[in-house]
């Protein structure tokens, strides 16, 4: 099969790889009809040491069951089904308890012998556990936000469940990229009022008013920080969708004193700010990686019946040979979010 390899910054190709094959009973091995390159890749793209034998890469994507193991019950050759971006037994004792990001016998795609996303095929161990069979045909038009939903868009309501918006809060979300634009969707789903998106760049921004931002803040910093103030008097609820120091100290900065702060973005940042003075204004900070199987069946009737739309930051899509331009796109920035058609 065909499938992108990164081999250092930089260095993203399509190459020939061993087609996936049972190898566990409780396996299934998935014919990809759609993936994408996530924000989160852009990570190793800037900055991956070089290594001889490459990664693969992605972990967003669905497709059509093209075999199962003797152990699995749920699923069977011909469902389509949509892939949360880690595999998990979700039977362990921190799926149970909605942590399947945390499962005992979990993992992460193209690690350990398991294939990325962003390709042909894909052999998902713990099938049962991890593979959510999707009810519309294999051409709908919905293809595109039901994808979201194995990463983005079950992210972005991460950050909004752990912030705890709920009706009529005044919410910040810091970042316009593709999460940050799903924590609007899903700041507005659980009845936000007002919702600030902190961004520069105007093609986002505005796809974020059309998802239910309510302002923009444009400005950086503290100047940004001023400008929420100005606007609001501060907020109690903030979401921070970057994963950079200067998108955390805008948050912290913008956060009231009793409010609450949830971090999506992966840090790229090994300390923050955690002294007496964050001590002093009982700022609650959570969030993290996101444990998508345990929302996808939750968001999933709002994908069905057009309530929410978070495909719509797919604003480009590459077929699977042109993946390097996809990463190239979206470093420079020309793309929001690109969707991969093997």
């Amino acid at each position: 099969m065909r499938a992108a390899v990164m081999y250092e910054a930089g260095d993203v190709r399509v190459e020939d790889r061993p087609d996936p094959k049972i190898t566990q009973p409780t396996d299934a091995v998935v014919r990809v009809l759609a993936a994408c390159v996530c924000g989160s890749d852009l990570w190793p793209y800037r900055a991956m040491p070089a290594t001889g034998t490459g990664r693969p890469m992605g972990h967003e994507f669905l497709g059509i069951i093209e075999e199962t193991g003797d152990d699995v019950t749920s699923l069977k050759a011909g469902d389509l089904v949509v892939a949360p971006f880690t595999y998990s037994d979700n039977t362990c004792d921190p799926c149970t308890r909605g942590l399947q990001i945390s499962c005992r016998n979990g993992g992460r795609y193209g690690f350990d012998g398991v294939d990325g996303g962003q390709g042909e095929a894909v052999r998902v161990p713990h099938a049962d556990g991890t593979l959510v069979r999707l009810p519309v045909a294999a051409d709908s038009a919905l293809l595109p936000s039901l994808l979201a939903l194995s990463d983005v868009m079950t992210t972005g309501h991460h950050g909004a469940v752990t912030a705890g918006v709920a009706p009529g809060d005044t919410v910040l979300v810091v970042g316009d990229g593709a999460v940050g634009l799903c924590a609007v969707i899903a700041a507005r789903r659980l009845g936000a009022e007002r919702i600030l998106l902190a961004g520069r760049h105007t093609a986002r921004t505005d796809l974020g008013r059309r998802f239910g931002a309510t302002d923009v803040v444009t400005e950086r910093g503290a100047e940004g920080i001023a400008r929420v103030r100005e606007l609001t008097g501060g907020v109690g609820k903030v979401i921070e969708a970057v994963g950079t120091r200067p998108a955390l100290d805008m948050a912290l900065g913008a956060v009231l004193d009793g409010g609450t702060v949830s971090r999506l973005g992966v840090p790229q940042y090994e300390q923050g700010p955690i002294g007496p003075a964050e001590f002093l204004r009982n700022i609650t900070l959570t969030g993290g990686a996101s444990p998508a199987r345990a929302y996808i069946e939750q968001l999933l009737p709002d994908v069905l019946d057009g309530t929410i739309e978070p495909g719509r930051v797919f604003d480009r899509a590459f077929p699977l040979d042109q993946v390097p331009d996809a990463y190239r796109a979206m470093a420079d920035r020309e793309v929001l979010k690109a969707l991969v058609r093997p």
